[in-house]
């Protein structure tokens, strides 16, 4: 059994950490590279970064912000947030990053993932999902829909579909986040995370709603999920990644030891 991975999330604006509830009323909390650092250091797996508004925007992604990142820790970490090409890909990752993540433009476009695994492999590309409960209707069977540009466009695609078809074009990974759990503290979507986990062969990375240990435990148990986004629970310094990981660890689930 391989080990679950903890992983904290920083959603990066405007070149600062920032965290929101159902993607709205966000508010700066932190530098995204000394908070890669402290969370490294504090036994983390590996870093995901979201520059939040990137797509919305049109802008560039976040260079240099990568490059002093890739310079200050030594586990994997991914980038997300306007990659838009495969070019923006290979930016990003000969600036240090291992992994790249694309939601709104692989919805538009997607043969960037095919694209993408090709040029690069496809244990770089993630997919990254941001998905709401809209409830089952004929072109959403699963009831759950796909939605882009930081939460603000639903685009008709059902949830369970887009994540097969994604896998078959070559993503290695799924990263789902849940906008209905996003920041709530009040635990992860556990059947859209189950759902989504049995029906893909890849490894399926959790996201929206952790508040506590128990929450995490739950998604990787009874959600399926191969690994866990944490955000607000350590940034805010209410649990540490080891308080976490000895919880888990405690409940039976393998993870790796960081203490």
């Amino acid at each position: 059994m391989l080990s679950k991975r903890i992983i904290p999330c920083l959603d990066v604006r405007e070149g600062k950490t920032t965290k929101g509830i159902k993607f709205k009323n966000n508010i700066d909390i932190g530098d995204p590279v000394e908070m890669a650092h402290f969370y490294y250091e504090a036994g983390a797996d590996e870093i995901v970064f979201y520059d939040i508004t990137a797509s919305h925007e049109k802008r560039d992604i976040m260079i240099e912000v990568v490059k002093h990142v890739a310079k200050t820790i030594f586990i994997p970490f991914s980038v997300g947030g306007g990659i838009r090409t495969v070019d923006d890909m290979r930016k990003t990752l000969l600036a240090g990053a291992e992994k790249v993540s694309v939601n709104t433009a692989a919805v538009k476009n997607p043969e960037i993932i095919s694209k993408g695994a090709k040029a690069f492999g496809s244990q770089c590309i993630v997919l990254g999902m941001d998905v709401k409960y809209v409830g089952e209707r004929e072109n959403i069977p699963s009831g759950y829909e796909i939605v882009i540009n930081g939460g603000r466009t639903y685009m008709g695609i059902d949830a369970l579909e887009w994540a097969i078809k994604a896998q078959e074009l070559g993503a290695g990974e799924i990263c789902l986040n849940s906008i209905d759990s996003d920041g709530t503290k009040n635990g992860y979507e556990l059947k859209l995370t189950s759902l989504i986990s049995k029906n893909v062969n890849i490894p399926v990375i959790a996201s929206g709603g952790a508040g506590k240990p128990e929450h995490l435990y739950d998604v990787l148990t009874k959600g399926k999920a191969d690994a866990a986004l944490i955000a607000s629970m350590v940034h805010y310094g209410t649990y540490t990644i080891s308080e976490i990981k000895k919880y888990i660890d405690s409940r039976g689930v393998k993870v790796r030891k960081t203490w």
